[in-house]
């Protein structure tokens, strides 16, 4: 596959908030997605963490909704130029998960990968501590499934392809390991502050 680059998006406004390259999406959430959409009710959701963890374990619906509650609200920021400010995310934070799996010292990175078989490679770093989240609300509303619902991965302080939709797991790793679109040119981490979109940004 040929990466396009190129993004041009809309004029730019000085906003010091937006990173480089980007725009303010204002109300509108564009829809992009690798995959077609799936039809994944909650009841047939589920959540896997494994590989170099101690004790790998799948979460149902019900009970990854157990899980202390955490929400995040802030900033999201897409490759392809648009930015939205000020949403708010809920679920679990990441951190509830990986504690009840007790990952492995020599665990560096982890590859997070969907219901549809989606795969994106992230540094452990960048899931712990506070940074990430199974989300199954926006804006006080059940994720809808065009934006990954029932549940996707969050990572917004990462360009928005590291969010998988329709997460099923994680998969941790002594090494990075590159996910769909860093196998077509992406970034490995994708930081957008630094316009990490493309191998070699």
């Amino acid at each position: 596959m040929n990466v396009t680059r190129g993004f041009t998006g809309r004029p730019r406004v000085h906003n010091p908030g937006l990173p480089p390259g980007q725009y303010d999406a204002g109300d509108d959430w564009p829809v992009l997605s690798a995959e077609v959409t799936p039809d994944l009710a909650p009841a047939d959701w589920s959540f896997r963490v494994d590989g170099l963890v101690a004790a790998p374990r799948t979460w149902d619906w019900d009970e990854a909704h157990a899980l202390p509650e955490s929400a995040y609200e802030g900033d999201i920021h897409c490759v392809t130029s648009w930015s939205k400010f000020g949403v708010r995310f809920g679920g679990v934070s990441l951190d509830a998960f990986l504690e009840a799996v007790r990952p492995d010292p020599a665990a560096t990175h982890a590859v997070a990968y969907s219901h549809t078989g989606y795969t994106t490679n992230l540094p452990l770093a960048d899931l712990t501590g506070g940074r990430a989240w199974i989300a199954w609300e926006y804006d006080g509303k059940p994720l809808a499934a065009e934006h990954g619902g029932p549940a996707r991965l969050l990572v917004p302080h990462l360009y928005f392809w590291k969010s998988a939709k329709w997460v099923a797991g994680l998969r941790l790793l002594d090494h990075d390991e590159p996910g769909f679109w860093e196998q077509n040119g992406y970034h490995a981490r994708g930081n957008p502050w630094e316009e990490q979109r493309y191998s070699g940004d």
